[in-house]
């Protein structure tokens, strides 16, 4: 079992990362730390571990998070690799609960996520909200909301188990700023015998700091649009839909421009399959001040979990 956990800059934050995947209940494992790019505070801080699984790769120069997380599985001996972004941490029961998951698994190259506790400095919230149904499309569980503030399906990095075989057929998309999880479950599920399994119980904390920068937090809504339409292939037209109304929109709201409004609705439309509440959504994004949205969204969450 192998373990990558891509960093820059955030000793203190790395060392919680790699304490967490340490104490793992599944003891045979290895613990690939990419630090990306020249960064001598980690290093003397990595240095500082009494633990021969600990191994540590220091690319030459910084290529982003989706470069560094390539370049552990390229550097992973197990036979199933994990990630854990470095401001995050497992629960003890991690990985022995994906294995055990992925051993009775249907698929022969299953993606094995799991529920997360997403950690503010105001309170918990379990996600995803619910797991995907018996029969449900994949692609349209993780894009198509049954909310107008909230989505339902969700998979993030800190959780993400799959064999290294399918990591190394399937990289992350380097230069790609957001959505970089979507995009690389997108390209796996057209792989035959690919299949996503969920833990239900929440094997993560997602430490979510709003005063804090995450290294994915911005992009040009101009890279979403074109990742948009690049992915139009891989999901089904409810979910191109979802997509360009609620994920993709929530982005190029930002350029405040009429002509982005038009254009990314005609594409929505022209190929996909909205439906009321995408349409909602869309107007919702567009019209309601950021901060409004994530209050209510964050409203309802709370009264979900409390639920």
């Amino acid at each position: 079992m192998s373990v990558v956990i891509p960093t820059r800059n955030r000793p203190e934050l790395v060392l919680r990362a790699v304490g967490s995947a340490l104490a793992q209940t599944l003891r045979e494992l290895e613990v690939v730390v990419v630090v990306d790019g020249p960064d001598p505070a980690t290093r003397e801080a990595l240095a500082g571990i009494d633990d021969t699984r600990v191994r540590v790769v220091e690319l030459e120069e910084s290529g982003g998070a989706p470069n560094a997380r390539n370049a552990g599985v390229q550097n992973a001996d197990g036979e199933w690799t994990a990630f854990l972004d470095d401001d995050d941490e497992w629960l003890p029961e991690k990985l022995a609960t994906q294995i055990a998951l992925a051993a009775l698994s249907p698929y022969s190259l299953p993606i094995v996520s799991s529920r997360l506790y997403m950690r503010t400095p105001r309170a918990d919230v379990v996600l995803p909200r619910r797991l995907p149904g018996a029969d449900e499309q994949p692609t349209e569980y993780l894009t198509v909301r049954r909310g107008v503030f909230h989505g339902d399906g969700f998979l993030q990095t800190s959780t993400i188990l799959a064999r290294t075989e399918l990591l190394r057929r399937v990289p992350f998309t380097v230069g790609l700023r957001r959505l970089q999880e979507l995009d690389w479950s997108l390209r796996c599920l057209e792989h035959e015998g690919v299949g996503l399994v969920y833990a239900d119980e929440p094997l993560v904390i997602w430490h979510a700091d709003e005063n804090r920068k995450r290294i994915s937090a911005d992009a040009p809504w101009e890279q979403s649009i074109e990742w948009l339409k690049e992915s139009r292939t891989r999901v089904t037209p409810r979910a191109y839909a979802a997509l360009a109304m609620s994920v993709v929109a929530s982005m190029a709201a930002t350029s405040k421009s009429p002509r982005v409004f038009a254009d990314l609705l005609g594409e929505a439309v022209k190929h996909g399959r909205p439906g009321p509440i995408d349409y909602l959504t869309y107007a919702q994004v567009w019209l309601l001040p950021p901060g409004f949205r994530r209050a209510v969204r964050d409203r309802v969450r709370g009264q979900a979990t409390a639920g």
